[in-house]
């Protein structure tokens, strides 16, 4: 399920047109060259979500959720977190936004679960009006907490440590999408880790994505209570897979299912490993099954379910690692056809209080090398 239901907007003075694809599914559709999501002081823009059929737009601002008309207007936001939000999906079968939800300190990973209808003002509590439920991902803690090297102990929220499994350090990127390997079907909750920049390790070198059939969460959702953060959730996951990249920084920050490349995308920030490209930007294939494969780099031998990634783009011959250069990391949204939502990150002063601002442009796909995207109007 892509993060957009698709309606015309009315064309406005601000609007951008494509050349008509081939294909009717690929038919253009009118929506602004930009949305600016307005300016805080909580945190810059971690992800973006649309809903095309209800004209809104949302944004996370580190622990803030914003939602705003697609002229820009203030509609309401979400306040009182005092944990990480990150990378956001609009799920158009229950009408929810999704996000990742992170509690370090607590040791507590969620998803957040926003009732998008019910935001209607500014600065609704998070806790206390209900608008958020949460359901706790038990196998990211699992990662997260695991004791590496042995010593009896967890190093909590530190990065240059042996402990955290593959190096996590959390969740962020979340997108809807069919089973990996496949081209469409059931719409499954993808949720990716959070890696910790280390170049001195060498068993963090993988994005670690995990699938989530959601049929059944209904009686797992709870509502936030940041005082005492409850462990409601699956015990398992539908799937968990690993693509080989080389480490990030923090892993995926921005996660998105594309239907009109048929592939996942992945915007990072770079990693620093000098023996990797660090590129900004992955594909992963997503019409190319899984393969069973031995996790490199892990302190016991591991075998886990190995992702491709796409055809295109730059490709390092020493790691054989495929990707790009492109600025997705703040905020990515798929809105068919070929065109794309990409959030650009800034600060401003106001009246001396510096704050953060989050502005959705309108991108068209390429395909070239290096940088896959056109940037509209």
């Amino acid at each position: 399920m892509r993060k957009v239901l698709t309606l015309a907007v009315a064309a406005t003075a601000s609007i951008g047109l494509l050349a008509a694809p081939a294909t009717a599914d690929d038919r253009p559709r009118e929506l602004p060259t930009e949305i600016n999501g307005g300016a805080w002081t909580e945190g810059h823009v971690q992800g973006i979500a649309i809903d095309q059929r209800k004209g809104y737009m949302y944004f996370s601002f580190t622990n803030v959720l914003v939602k705003t008309d697609l002229k820009g207007n203030l509609i309401g936001s979400v306040t009182g977190f005092t944990g990480h939000l990150g990378d956001l999906d609009f799920n158009a079968r229950d009408g929810r936004v999704y996000g990742s939800l992170e509690y370090k300190e607590q040791e507590s990973f969620y998803i957040a679960i926003f009732d998008v209808d019910r935001i209607t003002s500014p600065n609704m509590d998070a806790q206390s009006t209900g608008v958020v439920k949460t359901v706790y991902l038990k196998e990211v803690v699992a990662d997260y907490t695991a004791d590496m090297n042995g010593d009896g102990k967890f190093d909590g929220n530190v990065g240059n440590t042996a402990d955290h499994r593959y190096g996590c350090s959390g969740i962020d990127g979340v997108s809807f999408g069919p089973q990996f390997g496949r081209k469409n079907g059931k719409q499954l909750l993808t949720v990716a880790y959070g890696i910790y920049s280390n170049v001195d390790r060498k068993d963090n070198d993988y994005q670690v994505v995990l699938q989530y059939d959601i049929q059944q969460w209904k009686k797992y959702e709870k509502p936030l209570t940041e005082s005492d953060p409850h462990k409601s959730g699956p015990e398992q996951t539908d799937g968990k897979y690993f693509a080989y990249t080389g480490n990030t920084t923090y892993g995926v920050q921005n996660l998105e299912w594309d239907e009109h490349t048929g592939n996942w995308m992945m915007a990072v920030y770079k990693g620093k490993k000098p023996q990797f490209p660090n590129y900004s930007f992955f594909m992963v294939d997503g019409g190319a099954r899984p393969t069973e494969g031995d996790i490199v780099g892990q302190p016991q031998s591991e075998r886990g379910r190995l992702l491709t990634l796409a055809p295109g783009g730059l490709q390092h011959e020493a790691t054989g690692v495929r990707g790009w250069e492109f600025t997705g990391e703040y905020g990515l949204i798929s809105l068919g056809g070929g065109r794309y939502y990409v959030s650009k990150s800034g600060t401003v002063t106001d009246n001396g209080v510096s704050k953060y601002t989050g502005t959705a442009q309108l991108y068209r796909w390429t395909g070239q090398t290096p940088t896959p995207f056109e940037k509209l109007g």
